[in-house]
């Protein structure tokens, strides 16, 4: 059995771009989707609607939400003390994958990236319990790994100025951080020569969005690819990923 998981920066809420947004969705079929800047619970509703969904579930300025094609037999939202956003645990129906839902703090500049690696070691002591069994961490990570190098001066012009200020040198520690735990970057394992920028949509410069798994699992991702569509151009500034994996 195949589940099909979708990870997707919907960009302030999705205002005014539910359609295009559910066109990218239906296009990938996903049997659960994993939102962030999902602040508009109404647009999720719509997107659930116009996408078959059975159960969604999202709150007011918050930013991770989710929706599944068949109820959930668990989620909820995890917020460490030091974390700007919570992170989302879902379960799926019938208990054969847990998925960790990630925000972390946004800004490409060293004081953010310490913070981020802060946000992301404190989710990983909160699902150390979970280690013996397989899960996903997914979403959007707001940084690049190690050795994923980009131009300054192509950066959208609201992501320059902080990373002028600390010189364009960033020590890029939070992915590294994941992998020293024992995940693997299942999209970089398939596609070791494939960029997979994920942002901005319009010219993709930056690869901000990921999905892990335990690597000594890893071979039961068997599929995972950006999600490059020509609506997806316009539905947000951020590209989608979708990840086939076997739970059986």
């Amino acid at each position: 059995m195949t589940f099909r998981l979708l990870t997707y920066n919907i960009r302030h809420g999705g205002v005014g771009r539910t359609q295009a947004l559910a066109n990218v969705i239906n296009s990938c079929a996903p049997d659960l989707v994993l939102f962030q800047e999902a602040t508009v619970p109404r647009n999720i509703a719509a997107l659930a609607d116009a996408t078959g969904m059975a159960e969604w579930r999202t709150f007011q300025r918050q930013s991770l939400a989710f929706m599944s094609r068949r109820k959930v037999a668990f989620s909820q939202w995890i917020r460490p003390r030091i974390s700007r956003h919570a992170f989302l645990e879902v379960v799926p129906e019938g208990d054969r994958v847990r998925v960790f839902g990630v925000h972390l703090s946004a800004v490409l500049a060293a004081w953010t990236e310490r913070r981020r690696d802060l946000e992301l070691r404190a989710l990983l002591k909160s699902i150390d319990q979970h280690r013996s069994r397989f899960h996903v961490l997914t979403g959007d990570f707001n940084t690049v790994a190690p050795g994923e190098n980009f131009e300054v001066e192509q950066l959208p012009i609201r992501l320059r100025p902080l990373m002028w200020i600390t010189g364009g040198r960033v020590r890029w520690r939070t992915i590294q951080t994941v992998m020293d735990a024992g995940y693997a970057d299942v999209f970089r394992a398939l596609h070791p020569a494939d960029p997979g920028m994920t942002l901005p949509t319009v010219a993709p410069l930056l690869r901000l969005d990921y999905v892990f798994v335990p690597r000594p699992q890893a071979h039961r991702v068997v599929a995972c690819e950006v999600v490059k569509t020509p609506d997806a151009v316009g539905a947000s500034d951020h590209f989608p990923v979708v990840a086939d994996i076997r739970l059986d």
